[in-house]
């Protein structure tokens, strides 16, 4: 039997598996992070964030001695970045003894991420530019919604809908054209709520619904912002099933604020085969 020590935190309720490996001598496989982000017979987690040094992430070309967030989906398949999940590393870090704040830099897939921490339990990301792109179809529980293409450092579609109550995300999304998203979509559907703010449920690649996506949320507003016309620099506020962010979002770059907290550190008993 294998034994990691672990520790398992949440941004509004987006929830994480946390793992030390300075020196990328556990680096779990596929098998690994699906049993233990299984929530009946692991941890249970949308995700597993491993804080690795730089150094060993060969497509890194930034300083080593950075934290890398190695991030991956419940599934086990590797994300390029993850909003919420950033924080909650961050957090980590910072209990751990592994950084010190405010400000701690963070190296990721999708490139150098900046975070301010502040004395409550919210955490301020740079999440680096948005850029919106055109029209898709995408179709959830038999039901077909535009949307509109958006990269966060990984892909997203946003569609406005009246009710996010009615949705069905039990299944996952199809989109045309398929090439869109060779990779994967995350998709958030967006309701208005009033002047700069507004709710989404969001369905995860990889993991399905999840109580909050922070890329999504920075998502929403950049396509919410685009459509009502209004003028950078923006502020919205972004309610989640699983509580409240908020995004700035100037020229070249967004900003994403919001709580981060380490719930449990234990012990994780890994079989030696899976």
């Amino acid at each position: 039997m294998r034994r990691w020590t672990f520790s398992k935190g949440h941004g509004t309720q987006n929830d994480f598996v946390l793992l030390q490996d300075r020196e990328s001598m556990l680096n779990p496989g596929e098998a690994e992070v699906r049993f233990i982000c299984h929530r009946h017979s692991g941890i249970g987690a949308d995700g597993l964030l491993r804080a690795v040094r730089a150094a060993h992430i060969p497509e890194w070309e930034g300083n080593p001695d950075l934290w890398f967030m190695d991030y991956r989906n419940a599934d086990g398949s590797v994300a390029e970045m993850c909003g919420n999940g950033i924080r909650v590393f961050v957090r980590f870090l910072l209990e751990q003894d592994l950084a010190t704040g405010p400000v701690v830099q963070v190296a990721t897939r999708a490139g150098l991420r900046e975070a301010t921490v502040y004395p409550d339990t919210s955490i301020r990301v740079a999440m680096g530019p948005v850029t919106l792109g055109g029209e898709v179809t995408v179709t959830v529980g038999g039901v077909k919604h535009r949307a509109r293409t958006v990269s966060v450092g990984n892909p997203h579609a946003v569609s406005f809908v009246d009710d996010l109550q009615a949705l069905q995300l039990f299944t996952a999304p199809t989109w045309s054209p398929p090439e869109a998203f060779p990779n994967g979509v995350n998709l958030e559907f967006v309701r208005r709520v009033g002047e700069r703010h507004v709710a989404m449920r969001v369905y995860e690649r990889g993991v399905g619904e999840t109580r909050s996506c922070g890329t999504g949320t920075v998502a929403a507003a950049a396509a919410a912002a685009a459509a009502a016309a209004e003028p950078l620099p923006v502020s919205y506020r972004v309610d989640v099933p699983g509580g409240t962010v908020e995004v700035e979002l100037t020229e070249g770059q967004a900003f994403l604020t919001g709580p981060a907290v380490i719930i449990a550190n234990g012990e994780l008993i890994l079989p030696e085969e899976l």
